[in-house]
């Protein structure tokens, strides 16, 4: 049997599952009707969903029907669960739209009929609850083509003269041929129904079974299959755990077929080799309603969902699928997470995460500054699903914080931005030119550096690090978007420079372009359609333009008038109450998210978020240049005049860049071998003569004397030095220490403990080693003498990184300090506060050194110097012996 992929959408409470399970019945596949009003419909597989009457996770079955296999995808229809719906719409083949007779298009409707169109899907109506006072066919056909698209036809008699000409008023050339054969062919329909040029129309109720059959014999006469490749590909888009905590990968394959235990992965050839996964198909599910098949292939077309893969995201592409686009629809609102009292947030953290993998469009993050979990909802139904949902899962009670606007930062002008990150042994500079885009464009990133200036795989390497991460604003440290970033320059070291070096300068350009530029707040708008009675469109007019809105002269529907217009989500969340309270319920306001514009009221809100960027140290605008053997810290506003390589000028006339031309460098340092050298030596030679060396003449006492002015030395910082480490993230970054661990962590610090002391006692330098304790309850800390090192346990709720981020901030002003940990996070807040930090593997390299030192002094001492005590024993030997 061919495979179809049918979704079925609606605003909420058309009816929609509903029709799924008359669909279901009318097939054979339900031998009863359920009804979600009596919580036994076939697809509300989950409790709340019973309880509460509405579809709040997307699910499947299967549906027979003539010649086709139909999996069938009932999508939630609530607006707070859009983006469970959104993620649907990339694996659907057809699409079914749930229109309710009584109250026709409604502003959901209109949303769903945008995305429909924006993923291209094929899409039938079915106008449901014709049974109902004030349903007239009539008008809704013509509400549906007055607002959806002139295409809707009514198919419910697919005969006679009026049908086929409204059929082949939708495209020009089925209209010449229609008037020259006075006919439209069936496939001919089909073909205009798959490009989106004609949307059939059926009328009935589902609650009765009224016009389903027919509905159903549209559908499978005029649905026509998609042509798969040979190749294989896979669109991936839900992410689940079974009841026995299975994680499942909902996808569909769009070409050639899977097998259980195949064995995929997200390899690209843009992706660097630490995102690159490879995992096998443990096992592959058809689920039908709460029941699957499990089955050894899935063949193009199948829906299904596997077991064994625990890093794939929804819309990712695999194989020769390419992964989809960011998502249209997303929360405005933004939500503090309320733990209960003493519970530590990195393990709510980790808990949560499982349902960002479900939701990515959830956004939670933990905000170190204020040590807050934040997480972005659609709405209050939203809110209280996740608390249960969360309270059932993790057992974990929580609750929410009042709901903030959810706001992006852009520019106005084009501004470069550069960053350099030089500490010892480590190298690498990036020059990027943002401008700004256009509205709603979202963020785009290019280069148009010369791979003689930087290495292609370095070029790759800036701008995944671009992609990765959620760049922060410098007006209330909110993402920014509708941007173009450009690589225009960038430097590396042939030896020095690491993956994560560019990681780090690259972020630090983007921030301090965004320091020097002109940054603008966005905030979301709606669009929205206001109808009332005509003697209160004074009072909304009023209420609009208050709102900081827009709107549109008024129009008259019968008795009522229409306001359109839009306005800033900030002040028309509540609306819809508000016109309900006036209007005493005869008013009506739809909402659909419009996009982001300029704040209304940008002086305001940046006063009240209060927000600090120098302050910001998660997110730097500083860069860190090497001098005499010691890294040390440049100011944002400082950074150009250290920079090792010219910058754009984008005050000169006809300065633009475009891709592939290069930013010319300062200079380039020649880093050929001694055997390039030779060789460019003797063809120099060759044409030139031979090379005569000079002499080399001394400095005089005038020149020496310039020197000391043009290279000054600084002077030698001879403070006491303290050394900081963090003990666990050692133990577990050092192999060795890391296995003893494993089987004896007290063994594992007694190890880390006579290192330090060893080296404590060759560098003479005040060492204090931190342990964390911040899940002992009832711990007061405890500071340790061990031999010649100090041994810290910190106290409850206090981690390693925040002692060691506290006293590095007391004692960095009087003393030389360093701090050994592997810690990304903290180690770019130690350097913020003028401390120098030692990697987990330079620091297991300095140790290694300081033994081999230590032993080599001890086999010297043994061989050159023999104690008297030892010397007097060999010699009451030697008596003996004679």
């Amino acid at each position: 049997m061919k495979k179809l992929a049918v979704g079925i959408l609606a605003h909420v409470d058309a009816g929609k599952t509903t029709l799924s399970e008359g669909m279901l019945y009318r097939c054979g596949c339900l031998k009863k009707l359920g009804r979600v009003d009596h919580q036994d419909a076939f697809l509300d597989t989950d409790t709340l969903e019973r309880e509460r009457g509405i579809t709040i996770f997307s699910k499947q079955a299967i549906l027979p029907l003539g010649k086709w296999e139909i999996t069938l995808l009932d999508t939630p229809g609530h607006v707070d669960f859009s983006s469970e719906m959104e993620r649907t719409l990339q694996v659907l083949d057809y699409a079914i739209l749930v229109i309710s007779g009584t109250d026709g298009v409604q502003g959901h409707t209109l949303t769903l009929w945008h995305l429909l169109k924006r993923y291209r899907i094929p899409t039938f109506l079915f106008v449901n609850k014709m049974d109902l006072p004030g349903a007239d066919r009539a008008t809704l056909l013509g509400e549906l083509q007055a607002r959806l698209d002139g295409g809707c036809v009514d198919f419910s008699a697919e005969s006679g003269a009026d049908f086929l000409e409204s059929v082949a008023m939708c495209d020009e050339d089925t209209l010449n041929r229609y008037l020259e054969r006075g006919e439209v062919t069936e496939s001919e329909i089909a073909g205009l129904i798959l490009k989106r040029k004609l949307f059939p129309c059926f009328f009935g109720s589902a609650l009765k079974l009224d016009g389903v059959d027919a509905f159903l014999h549209g559908l499978e006469q005029y649905a026509r299959c998609p042509t798969y490749p040979e190749a294989f590909g896979a669109k991936i888009y839900k992410i689940a755990w079974d009841p026995q905590g299975n994680r499942l990968t909902y996808l569909k394959v769009t070409g050639g077929s899977l097998k259980v235990r195949a064995l995929l992965s997200n390899r690209r050839a843009d992706l660097p080799e630490e995102k690159v996964w490879e995992e096998k198909v443990n096992q592959i599910r058809i689920y039908s309603g709460a029941k699957y098949q499990a089955v050894d292939e899935a063949l193009a077309g199948a829906v299904c969902a596997v077991t064994g893969l625990s890093k794939t995201y929804p819309g990712e592409g695999l194989g020769m699928e390419a992964s989809s686009e960011p998502p249209v629809l997303e929360p405005v609102l933004t939500y503090q997470v309320l733990l209960p009292y003493g519970y530590d947030p990195h393990t709510a953290m980790q808990k949560l995460s499982q349902l960002e993998e479900e939701d990515p469009q959830l956004h939670i993050v933990w905000n170190g500054q204020l040590r807050e979990i934040h997480i972005q909802l659609m709405g209050a139904v939203q809110m209280e699903v996740l608390q249960r949902i969360i309270r059932e899962r993790f057992g974990l009670d929580v609750a929410f914080g009042a709901g903030n606007i959810v706001y992006r930062e852009t520019i106005t002008a084009p501004v470069e931005g550069v960053g350099h990150y030089e500490p010892l042994r480590h190298y690498a500079e990036v020059h990027l030119l943002l401008e700004p885009g256009a509205r709603g464009s979202g963020l785009q990133f290019g280069t148009a550096c010369s791979e003689d200036v930087l290495d292609r795989n370095w070029q790759r390497l800036i701008l995944t690090h671009l992609e990765e991460r959620v760049h922060r604003g410098v007006l209330t440290g909110s993402p920014i978007t509708d941007m173009k970033i450009t690589l225009v320059a960038g430097r590396a070291h042939e030896k020095h420079t690491e993956g994560g070096d560019f990681r780090q300068a690259t972020y630090r350009a983007v921030r301090q372009g965004l320091m020097c530029a002109e940054s603008v707040l966005l905030e979301p708008w709606y669009n929205f359609r206001l109808e009332l009675p005509a003697e209160y469109v004074g009072r909304a007019m009023s209420d609009v333009q208050r709102m900081a809105g827009t709107i549109s002269p008024p129009e008259t529907l019968g008795n009522d008038a229409v306001l359109t217009g839009s306005a800033p989500v900030a002040n028309m969340r509540d609306y819809a109450a508000e016109v309900a309270a006036y209007t005493r319920g005869q008013g009506r306001l739809f909402c659909t998210l419009k996009g982001y514009e300029v704040c209304h009221n940008q002086e305001d809100v940046v006063e009240a978020v209060g927000y600090n960027s120098e302050q910001d140290l998660d997110n730097p605008a500083d860069s860190v240049f090497c001098s005499h053997g010691a890294g040390f810290v440049v100011k944002w506003d400082q950074v150009r005049d250290h920079m090792h390589l010219e910058g754009l000028d984008l005050e000169a006339p006809g300065q633009a860049v475009e891709e592939g031309a290069a930013a010319s460098p300062r200079a380039v340092v020649y880093s050929g071998g001694l055997e390039q050298d030779k060789e460019l030596q003797a063809i120099f030679e060759r044409t030139y003569g031979e090379i005569k060396p000079k002499a080399i003449r001394p400095r005089s006492e005038r020149e020496a004397a310039g020197a000391g002015e043009l290279w000054p030395v600084p002077p030698r910082d001879n403070r006491p030095e303290f050394l900081l480490v963090d003990g666990y993230n050692i133990i577990f970054a050092w192999e060795e220490l890391k296995e003893l661990a494993k089987n004896n962590i007290d063994a594992a610090r007694q190890v880390l403990m006579d290192l330090l002391s060893n080296y404590q006692g060759f560098h003479k330098c005040e060492v204090i080693l931190v342990f964390d304790a911040y899940k002992v309850p009832g711990g007061v800390g405890e500071v340790s003498r061990y031999h010649n090192i100090y041994v810290v346990y910190t106290k409850e709720a206090e981690t390693a990184d925040a002692y060691i981020e506290k006293t590095t901030y007391e004692i960095a002003k009087k003393y030389r300090v360093r701090v050994a940990t592997s810690d990304a996070a903290e180690q770019l807040i130690i350097l913020g506060h003028g401390a120098l930090r030692v990697s987990a593997r330079a620091f297991q390299e300095e140790i290694g050194f300081t033994n081999r030192q230590i032993r080599e002094i001890l086999a010297e001492n043994n061989r050159h110097r023999r104690t008297l005590t030892v010397k007097a024993a060999m010699d009451k030997a030697m008596e003996k012996k004679e």
